[in-house]
């Protein structure tokens, strides 16, 4: 059995770290939290909470994803991923409910990462992921049309449908420069990356958007421009640490949400760790990054942040601008903290409208479209997995899609499975058998004796169809060979059958013969107590001794 190891890849790193690798690092890591601090946040915002908490989740957690994780050049921090799960918590349950949901998130990534679920996780349906992963950003560009409009509406639904309809009626309420403003914001982060690939277009169209806001106010005399100021009230005080009281029946109504938050920042940060493996040619633990992101997790609520987990778009910007080592995340880290502790009194000029245009880019990033249309072209079973998860998540919320699902998913899984598991009938003669010198060998199957050949796994209902077969031959055989060379092993659902057919079959005094079983067979066979049932000389590692059996059996039947 293998030990479990905790690896951060830091600590291997510093053993060969070096003044040019530093540097490296050091550019990396002033650019990741430039770029970060917009997002930031925009995710805090539209989560639900204050701008300062999704600044202090990327502090926090920035840090800690990259000084425990199990990537090289993976940054963490808030996604867009989580607007949507926050935002429903924090309407049902409140700011604490969030807080202890987040924990238990935590809680919950450490257990997968200790119970070593990290690869099993990696292989969720991508069909699940795209689905998911659209209609959370559809949701996104939802929730952000009224502070892209600077639309006038009091009390916004929480039901996607509802809130289009409150839009369309609402279209009247328009405000000009708060839209433009927001399309303006849209058009410069689309543009930017044609000039510079380095200066993030979030960040410059904050810049510009600010001070146009500012200049508009103060001499123009417009002040319907909504700013960050206008609505909350903006503190560059870092909280001091406070865990929430717990009791048995919050946990316990906290448990579907958690799982949530801790399933979908196990997906979202071991996608962006492979996506990342890809591009500098390398392999994170998946395991150990697991752990990471529930430390990430149990910290980040204590100083008031909110969930967090591997951002694909700041470690694709870690990379592309030459970080090398987990050292850049933390500069990254240590570079918000600043911004933080000295600017972020100047966050409350910023236009709720270009924040709506950073988030509308963000939610076109996510969407996958050409991925979603890619898909529409696979099998009816993918197809349904896909558009039932968009659905759900658009319609409903992201915990129900998930469940559903990975529900569905396993299903078609579990029919997929039992469709390739073949249970035939051979007559007469065995064509395919070679001998040492490959010759093909003709064997004859004699009078009395019936053949079958199971190909595949077997489980889940495969032993049925054997009764299927049979019933549609009038004569008993005195003998049944089983012929089981093509099944790499057999389940607690297999064995029942078989020994049910071999039970059957004795009474009509039909002797079982098995054939070709492999070791790993054998030994389950043998751990249930079938062995025993069958009789150890009717079970055969090769056809011809088991072809040999048979003649024995029919032989000594007919001299009795």
């Amino acid at each position: 059995m293998k030990t479990f190891l905790f690896k951060p890849q830091l600590f291997s790193c510093l053993k060969t770290y070096n003044k040019k690798t530093f540097v490296a690092d050091l550019m990396a890591g002033l650019i990741v939290g430039i770029v970060a601090l917009p997002l930031a946040i925009a995710f805090g915002i539209a989560s639900g909470v204050t701008p300062e908490k999704g600044i202090i989740t990327a502090i926090v957690a920035g840090f800690l994803i990259s000084a425990f994780g199990g990537s090289k050049v993976q940054v963490g921090g808030p996604t867009g991923a989580f607007i949507v799960i926050i935002y429903g918590i924090i309407q049902q349950y409140g700011i604490e409910g969030l807080t202890i949901a987040t924990l238990m998130a935590g809680a919950f990534l450490i257990l997968f990462g200790v119970l070593r679920l990290g690869t099993i996780i990696k292989y969720i349906p991508y069909p699940i992921v795209v689905g998911f992963t659209s209609g959370i950003a559809v949701t996104i560009f939802t929730t952000q049309i009224k502070d892209l409009l600077g639309l006038s509406i009091d009390k916004m639904p929480s039901d996607f449908i509802d809130k289009w309809v409150v839009y369309l009626t609402h279209l009247n309420t328009i405000d000009a420069w708060s839209a433009l403003v927001g399309i303006a914001s849209v058009a410069i982060i689309a543009i930017v990356p044609r000039f510079s690939k380095k200066i993030p277009g979030s960040l410059v169209a904050i810049i510009i958007m600010t001070i146009a806001a500012l200049l508009l106010k103060n001499y123009a005399g417009i002040t319907s421009i909504e700013t960050i100021g206008d609505r909350f009230s903006v503190s560059n005080t870092i909280p001091d640490a406070q865990v929430p009281p717990l009791s048995w029946d919050v946990i316990k109504g906290l448990v579907a949400p958690a799982l949530t938050i801790a399933v979908l920042g196990a997906i979202e940060s071991l996608l962006s760790a492979t996506v990342a493996d890809g591009v500098i040619g390398d392999h994170h633990d998946s395991n150990t990054e697991l752990i990471a992101q529930g430390i990430a997790n149990l910290a980040s609520p204590i100083f008031g942040g909110i969930p967090a987990t591997g951002a694909i778009a700041r470690t694709m910007t870690n990379i592309n601008n030459g970080g090398k080592t987990p050292v850049a995340g933390i500069i990254h880290a240590i570079v918000l903290l600043l911004i933080f502790l000295f600017f972020m009194p100047l966050a409350q000029y910023i236009p709720m409208a270009c924040l709506a245009g950073v988030l509308v880019i963000v939610s076109y990033g996510m969407c996958g479209w050409r991925s979603f249309l890619a898909l529409m072209k696979n099998p009816k079973s993918d197809v349904s997995v896909l558009l039932i998860t968009f659905f759900l998540t658009i319609i409903f919320d992201l915990t129900v899609a998930i469940e559903v699902g990975l529900i569905i998913a396993c299903l078609l899984f579990m029919k997929r499975m039992s469709e390739t598991t073949d249970v035939k009938v051979i007559m007469n003669e065995i064509h395919e058998e070679s001998d040492i010198k490959g010759n093909i060998e003709h064997l004859t199957i004699p009078a009395g004796v019936e053949v079958y050949e199971i190909n595949g796994p077997y489980f889940f209902g495969a032993g049925n169809r054997f009764e299927e077969i049979m019933a549609a031959f009038g004569d008993r055989p005195k003998v049944r060979i089983i012929r089981m060379r093509k099944v790499p092993f057999v389940d607690s659902t297999g064995i029942h059958n078989l020994t049910n057919l071999c039970i059957m079959s004795q009474k009509e005094g039909i002797q079982i013969v098995l054939s070709g079983v492999n070791p790993q067979v054998h030994a389950a066979l043998e751990k249930s107590g079938f062995k025993e049932l069958v009789g150890e000389a009717n079970i055969c590692s090769h056809i011809n001794l088991a072809l040999n059996r048979a003649q024995e059996i029919v032989g000594s039947k007919m001299a009795n």
